[in-house]
This record gives structure tokens, C-alpha cells and sequence, in this order.
């Protein structure tokens, strides 16, 4: 790549600034979506709660020309319990994370932060479904339960969320920027329902492929979070869609510990 040598006299001149932040957006584009990125990254400082979303994987058949082809889906999921304190062994995600999931002999896992910081990994068995994106949630069965010492699963909203309410996403997104290609877990906390619908709502969070199947939760009056819904889909830019809790609750309920 050539470059050209600027003459600065008394400081750089504008044009001359402006010429140096486009070439470093362009050799760098993951900075130029993180500068306007609404989503925080969790560390030591976040809500406690977002411990209870896991990274999702699923090994994938695909066919092409009859031949199959094997790869991995990266999702979200998020743990959930009847009631605080108990042991947890129940999981929501997205119905396409597990779209190809074919061969049973190779396991779902997912992966949850621990108190302490380490990984904690679980099996995972799918239990439930809505079998198409017109019902894009799945409810998974963990090999072993996790208990509230390591994790704190989240309760479920008693309802369907209230739109005058804000909502927080968050999920692995895959994005190179904040989501540091679904290696980090993001979370939008300062968005709003913007529309809903039977079986879908609307929102204004932003989220990538790789958050489908986290979490959308809102906050009670004393500040406890519930999980209001599953996200589902979006434009990774101003508008994600998600699938609300109180659809599939009836499934919920059945497979709560």
C-alpha cells in the first residue's frame, strides 16, 4: 500500500486528519461499527444476570449435491429456572440454531461464565420446539444441572413485556467489532419494543448473527431481570426481532426443573 507523506505547519490540517481516519477505518472496519455501536461488552462491572447466557454450539449437517457437509453453528442460550437459588438445568434458544443439527452423536454444548470467571460446559439435548421461523424457539435439556452457586439462572417474565418498558438483548454476537467475532458477550441495554405482533415482536436493539437464541429481558420494579423473549432475527443494525416468552410458555413450564 503506498503512502503519502503529509507536510504539517503548525498542526495538521483538516483534510489531512479526515484522509488519515478514513485509511484507518479502512484497514480497521470493525472500529468504524464499534464507534457507533450502541452495545456494551461484559466485564466485571456488568449486571451479574448476563452470566445466565451461554454461548451456543451445534454441529451442522448441510447437503449439497447429496453429499453432506459438516460445520458449526455458533447461537446464544440462556438459562432459566422456576424459581432464584435453585439449580438449573433448562435452556432457551432459537429453533434454527437447531435447524441442521442432524447427527445425535455429536452433542450440543453450551458454554456459561462462571462466578469465578472460569468456563463451565454442559451437554445439551433438545426437549422442545417450535419446528419453523414462524415459531423460532427451542427449549434444551442440560446433561447435568448447574447450580446457583456457579451460575444464577434467570427467572421468566409472569406476562408478555410491557412496550412501554425498555428491554435489554444480549447474546454472542459475531460481528468483528465489540462481538470480537462471537467471542465476546454483548448486550444492548438502552432499546425499546417497537412493535409486536402475534407470536413476534419488534424492537430497536442491535444484534448480530450469533446472538439468535439470547436473551431479551426486562427489568421488574425492583430491578430484578426476567427473560420477556427469545431473539430471533434483525437487520444486525437498528431492528431485531425476537420471539416473545409468553408464545412458548406452556412449554416452559412443562420442562422447568
Amino acid at each position: 500500500m503506498q503512502v503519502r507523506k503529509l507536510l504539517f505547519v503548525n498542526g495538521p490540517p483538516l483534510a489531512a486528519l479526515r484522509l488519515l481516519a478514513l485509511a484507518v477505518l479502512a484497514i480497521f472496519p470493525g472500529l468504524a461499527a464499534a464507534a457507533g455501536d450502541p452495545r456494551q461488552v461484559f466485564d466485571g462491572n456488568s449486571p451479574d444476570w448476563l452470566r445466565a447466557i451461554g454461548k451456543l454450539t451445534v454441529p451442522a449437517v448441510q447437503y449439497q449435491g447429496g453429499y453432506p457437509s459438516h460445520h458449526r453453528e455458533n447461537c446464544s442460550a440462556t438459562l432459566v429456572s422456576e424459581a432464584p437459588g435453585r439449580r438449573a438445568d433448562t435452556l432457551l434458544t432459537a429453533w434454527h440454531c437447531l435447524e441442521d443439527y442432524r447427527d445425535l452423536s455429536r452433542p450440543i454444548t453450551v458454554t456459561l461464565r462462571g462466578a469465578d470467571g472460569g468456563a463451565i460446559v454442559r451437554e445439551a439435548y433438545r426437549a422442545a420446539d417450535g419446528g419453523g421461523m414462524h415459531a423460532d424457539w427451542a427449549v434444551l435439556k442440560l446433561s447435568r444441572a448447574v447450580s446457583s452457586e456457579e451460575v444464577v439462572a434467570l427467572p421468566v417474565h409472569p406476562g408478555l413485556a410491557d412496550r412501554g418498558l425498555p428491554i435489554i438483548m444480549a447474546g454472542y454476537s459475531g460481528d468483528e467489532g465489540l462481538g470480537a467475532a462471537g467471542q465476546a458477550l454483548t448486550y444492548d441495554e438502552g432499546c425499546r419494543i417497537t412493535g409486536q405482533q402475534p407470536g413476534e415482536s419488534e424492537s430497536d436493539c442491535r444484534a448480530f448473527k450469533g446472538a439468535s437464541g439470547g436473551a431479551v429481558v426486562q427489568l421488574a420494579p425492583d430491578g430484578k431481570a426476567r427473560l420477556c423473549g427469545v431473539i430471533s432475527r434483525g437487520d444486525s443494525a437498528s431492528v431485531s426481532y425476537f420471539v416473545p416468552l409468553d408464545k412458548f410458555r406452556s412449554a416452559v413450564n412443562r420442562y422447568l426443573n
